[in-house]
């Protein structure tokens, strides 16, 4: 009696097995159906105009009427008419202080800019007039401060100079400052990339400000700090005037005592903000009063004040440096949006708010293409003054529209009285803006998180320092894209195994307690595309692990019987990623192995069916997940096994 319950008991849970297992089975086949019966992807303009249309006309939260859609893409292009209707007077107040305050750090630093941009002084304050007006109303971000800044001024002097000499013909480089500026603003709404030469570029701008601290009549326009240095040693054996550098020195030891105070008592951060406009406005009355430019001191002499003139007729894009003035513009365009949306996004997120960057690059874009018409050069969001905006409180960007006007109320009323301004107090300004620019543990990091990212920075750095702005961009470029190159063309291959105890497989290699299964080899390719620049070298390297692993289980477990790809990282493949397929299922079926492939994305499983090469391996052989892969691979080696 009690033998046929125990046989009873065997063939129920024999049935139960078979039952589960069966389940098991259908739930795999459900989910490759999934998989291999995926609808086609939308074709790639489609997501090119939906992509468009989605950052012109952002779509309703659910449950909002639909609003009129000319009003939505007004609000859109200007954001302003979004966030205008809810500002308040209490939100004025702050605003107004900060752009009082914001004022006073830009009139000194924008003369200042201009002077390295080699412009007149008059061209830097215009700059920081109609961009501020125009961002304002175009701008997303709340607190960036929009104007010139070192790092564009250098690279304006230093290309320009190269095409247009602005000693010798300074109409013609002022004509092409701004048709640069015109190509910069066209180009700002496409691009944005490229931070690593501000380190070398400071150290640069620190050395060109050398001759208005040093008073020194005749300096290098090149750029490099040889030939800098060598200015320098050979003016200095001339006829040159030390009270320029007593006069540039004291300030600027000033300038630094007040910021190193303001970062230590946050409540002061207006001290550090006034300390340029108070250097000007007294180092100009020193000079007044004692007419120390009749001994020596180098000043500012002519200062054209008035509103920004139009420079519609000053544009040039029909003379014979029009190809070289589109070059320079792209590259200024690219680094002062780098600059202007790393501000932003910076800012915003103490704010607690998203910064669009689609929005920023037209914005900026506008901001120039306006600013070229009416006399301004290249503006972009300026860290240091931003900084001054955030601390003193700033609510919205019309903290800007008010520094703009106290600008503008300047140039009308004030330029004359800075007739006296000592070219030696401007260079001291920008030199105190500096530091900001060269992060030494922001460098530390790149070097402790990705040692290639630090070349490429070193690279720009030397390349800017001891060359030119262009030879550090170029540095960089190159070891970047060679860097990407090199990552596409020769993608690393894991192989993987079961963590105990889990259904997860892992890199062996990361996770040395993953198991790997006998007679079944799981791998993984690191690479977003299988292309004709990577996909023979992916099959050999599949194929020497395929040998490897023979040689191995041939010596101890057996000899391999599926080999499981997993392909979750691979979002596209062209035809040669499918014929290295090809070639990969001939070489395994020539040895007696299947492949499994798991989990094909979308673009790559739509062209695989397309080449019928799922028809080629089957259907049955197409896994979502790489442990339906290996329950099959298993029952195929359990067989293989029993029928021997």
């Amino acid at each position: 009696m009690s033998n046929t319950h125990a046989d009873n008991s065997m063939t129920e849970l024999q049935q139960l097995d078979a039952d589960t297992a069966t389940a098991t089975a259908a739930g795999r086949s459900e989910r490759a159906k999934w998989l291999l019966t995926s609808p086609d992807p939308p074709p790639p303009w489609h997501q090119l105009f939906s992509s468009i249309k989605h950052t012109l006309l952002p779509q309703p939260k659910p449950k909002q009427p639909r609003p009129n859609r000319p009003f939505l893409f007004m609000q859109t292009l200007f954001p302003i008419l979004k966030w205008g209707k809810n500002y308040r007077a209490a939100m004025f107040k702050n605003d107004l202080l900060a752009g009082l305050t914001l004022a006073s750090l830009c009139i000194p630093q924008s003369i200042g800019y201009a002077n390295l941009a080699k412009m007149d002084p008059q061209y830097g304050l215009y700059t920081s007039v109609v961009p501020p007006l125009i961002y304002a109303v175009m701008g997303s971000s709340r607190e960036i401060a929009v104007g010139p800044v070192a790092v564009v001024s250098l690279l304006l002097s230093a290309m320009i100079s190269k095409v247009v000499d602005p000693s010798a013909d300074p109409v013609t480089y002022r004509r092409t400052v701004f048709t640069v500026t015109f190509f910069a603003g066209a180009f700002q709404t496409l691009f944005g990339v490229f931070s690593w030469v501000h380190g070398g570029a400071a150290i640069v701008i620190g050395l060109q400000q050398l001759k208005g601290l040093l008073g020194l009549s005749h300096f290098t326009s090149k750029t490099d700090v040889v030939s800098v240095f060598g200015a320098v040693i050979k003016a200095l054996h001339q006829q040159w005037y030390p009270l320029n550098a007593v006069i540039g020195c004291s300030f600027l030891i000033f300038i630094l005592i007040t910021r190193f105070i303001g970062q230590k008592n946050r409540k002061l951060f207006w001290l550090p903000a006034m300390a340029p406009l108070f250097s000007v406005i007294l180092s100009t009355l020193i000079v007044y009063l004692s007419k120390a430019d009749e001994h020596g001191i180098k000043i500012v002499k002519h200062f054209k004040g008035g509103l920004n003139p139009t420079s519609v007729h000053q544009l040039n894009f029909g003379g014979p440096h029009v190809g070289e003035a589109a070059k320079i513009g792209l590259i200024c365009a690219l680094i002062a949006l780098t600059e202007a949306i790393a501000v932003g996004r910076s800012f915003a997120s103490m704010k607690g708010y998203h910064l669009d960057g689609n929005k920023e690059m037209v914005a900026m874009g506008f901001m120039n293409i306006i600013g070229s018409l009416t006399s301004c050069y290249t503006a972009t969001g300026s860290f240091s003054r931003t900084a001054v905006n955030y601390s003193a409180g700033c609510e919205t960007v019309v903290s800007n529209i008010v520094m703009s006007i106290t600008v503008l109320i300047c140039l009308l009323f004030f330029t004359k009285l800075l007739y006296y301004t000592p070219l030696a107090i401007l260079a001291s300004i920008i030199l105190s803006a500096l530091p900001g620019l060269i992060d030494l543990q922001a460098a530390y990091n790149i070097w402790k998180v990705d040692k290639l990212d630090f070349m490429v920075c070193l690279g720009a750095f030397l390349g800017v320092l001891f060359g030119s702005v262009e030879i550090g961009l170029l540095v960089a470029v190159i070891i970047s894209f060679g860097k990407i190159i090199v990552s596409s063309i020769k993608p690393s291959t894991e192989v993987l195994g079961r963590l105990p105890g889990t259904d997860l497989f892992c890199n062996i290699v990361q996770y040395p307690v993953a198991n790997k299964i006998s007679g079944i080899l799981i791998t993984l390719i690191n690479s977003g595309t299988l292309c004709f620049a990577n996909a023979s070298f992916i099959r050999e390297r599949i194929m020497r692990l395929v040998t490897d692993e023979n040689n191995t289980d041939e010596s101890s477990k057996g000899r391999l019987h599926v080999l499981v790809l997993d392909m979750t990282n691979v979002t596209n493949i062209d035809t040669s990623g499918i014929h290295a397929m090809e070639e990969l299922y001939k070489q395994l079926t020539a040895q007696g192995i299947e492949l499994a492939v798991v989990n094909p994305r979308w673009q790559v499983i739509t062209k695989m069916k397309a080449a019928k090469f799922v028809e080629k391996i089957g259907a049955n052989w197409i896994f979502l997940t790489i442990g339906d892969a290996v329950d099959v691979a298993l029952r195929l080696k359990i067989n293989g096994l029993n029928n021997c």
